[in-house]
């Protein structure tokens, strides 16, 4: 259990250091609903270490109040703090927070190096679980302290200078085409996978193509000239009537004056390059510049057939500049990491799918209605993290994830 023990140390160790340049009062400050404040995301993420690792193995909670305060939505462990309050808990400090997550790795190593433990109560398993949990909290926890920042008056930068800058061009788009037919989708039987990547089953895809690259900014930019947010033929009904309720005139964290594209990072305000992947595009935009473009986006199937045989390791990730960046490249590249990519595929359990038995069952099971599948990962998702069978998932309308899209086309 030693590779596992320093697993877990390493990744305990990043959300801190993510969290390190910021104030206590940055680390309380909650944008909206759907964000979390930061020091909520580093208690969190130990209490579910406290609640499904050290619980069972008979350690005693650390403070039972926290149960109720650090639980996201486990209704089968108890009653919790409502989502939209969380920035309201200005208590516990994030000191003491700090001694919180020391105090929890001090008593899950211990249970990691007694391996007749592990072996019978499936220990490993629910901690690199937890460490998987923890990663993807280390992308919010940058997501949502963009969302804050970019709320305060004087829209400071999480991390200040600019991105250093690309030296060439990006390649020109072009299209990889395959021929379909019966394929397995879905994660094999062994090593880690979130229960909906499983299990793993056959589909059948017509012949499709896609694009090269993520969509751009400078494709995006077109789409704004053209009216595409004023012109209802391009978009679905229930987007276009988002799209004018909320007054989109761009992707989130965008704004276009006097013929100038600016968008808001976590390096601060920048005028990001035309071939740069497009960010911060709800499923509603990137569907609707995906139709502008004389194009549709992929299915999640054909999605991970394409990138079966990438590295998901080789890519823009979160130790990087954390802004999109021009491809590199020729060929089917930025598949993993730049940008998330929607789908047209709602997530759906797939064929024998079953939840965990417990608690656990609540991670990904009860959300299978309503959102939609986006693939591959971004500049703010840690490296190692993702798989092809990767399946996130958003509702159609988020636009303050790193989310963009690549176009596939009908042969």
């Amino acid at each position: 259990m030693r590779d596992l023990a320093q697993t877990f140390l390493d990744a305990r160790r990043t959300t801190e250091q993510l969290a390190a340049c910021l104030s206590e009062e940055d680390q309380l400050v909650q944008a909206m609903p759907l964000a979390s404040p930061t020091k909520w995301h580093r208690a969190h993420t130990t209490w579910f270490f406290e609640e499904f690792v050290l619980s069972p193995a008979g350690f005693a909670p650390y403070d039972p109040r926290f149960a109720y305060i650090f639980n996201s939505y486990y209704d089968l462990v108890g009653e919790r703090v409502s989502r939209e309050k969380r920035g309201l808990l200005s208590r516990p400090s994030a000191r003491e927070i700090a001694e919180y997550r020391r105090t929890v790795d001090e008593q899950v190593l211990p249970v990691l190096e007694r391996d007749h433990l592990v072996q019978r109560q499936g220990v490993a398993r629910l901690v690199e679980l937890g460490i998987n949990h923890e990663e993807q909290h280390q992308e919010l926890i940058l997501t949502d302290i963009l969302a804050a920042f970019f709320e305060n008056p004087t829209q400071p930068a999480y991390r200040p200078g600019a991105a250093p800058a690309s030296r060439a061009p990006a390649p020109e788009l072009s299209w990889h085409t395959f021929d379909g037919g019966l394929v397995e989708t879905g994660m094999p039987s062994d090593g880690f996978a979130f229960d909906n990547e499983r299990p793993r089953h056959r589909v059948y895809l017509r012949p499709y193509s896609l694009a090269s690259r993520p969509i751009t900014v400078g494709e995006v930019k077109a789409f704004i000239a053209e009216r595409g947010y004023h012109t209802p033929s391009l978009w679905l009904a229930d987007g276009y009537a988002v799209a004018r309720a909320q007054a989109w005139e761009a992707p989130q964290y965008a704004r276009t004056s006097g013929g100038v594209y600016e968008a808001f990072s976590l390096r601060g305000w920048r005028s990001p390059r035309d071939d740069e992947p497009a960010s911060h595009l709800s499923f509603w935009e990137a569907d609707a510049v995906a139709r502008f473009l004389d194009a549709r986006l992929p299915t999640e199937a054909e999605w991970e057939h394409a990138a079966a045989n990438a590295d998901p390791s080789a890519g823009n990730f979160v130790d990087g500049e954390l802004v999109p960046r021009p491809g590199p490249g020729t060929g089917l590249g930025q598949l993993f990491g730049d940008v998330w990519e929607w789908t047209r595929s709602s997530h759906e359990p797939y064929p024998g799918y079953r939840p965990p038995d417990g608690a656990i069952g609540e991670y990904n099971g009860k959300f299978m209605a309503q959102q939609m599948v986006l693939r591959g990962g971004s500049c703010l998702t840690p490296r190692g993290h993702l798989r092809p069978s990767y399946r996130n998932f958003w509702h159609p309308d988020t636009r303050f994830q790193m989310s963009g899209a690549r176009l596939a086309r009908d042969p």
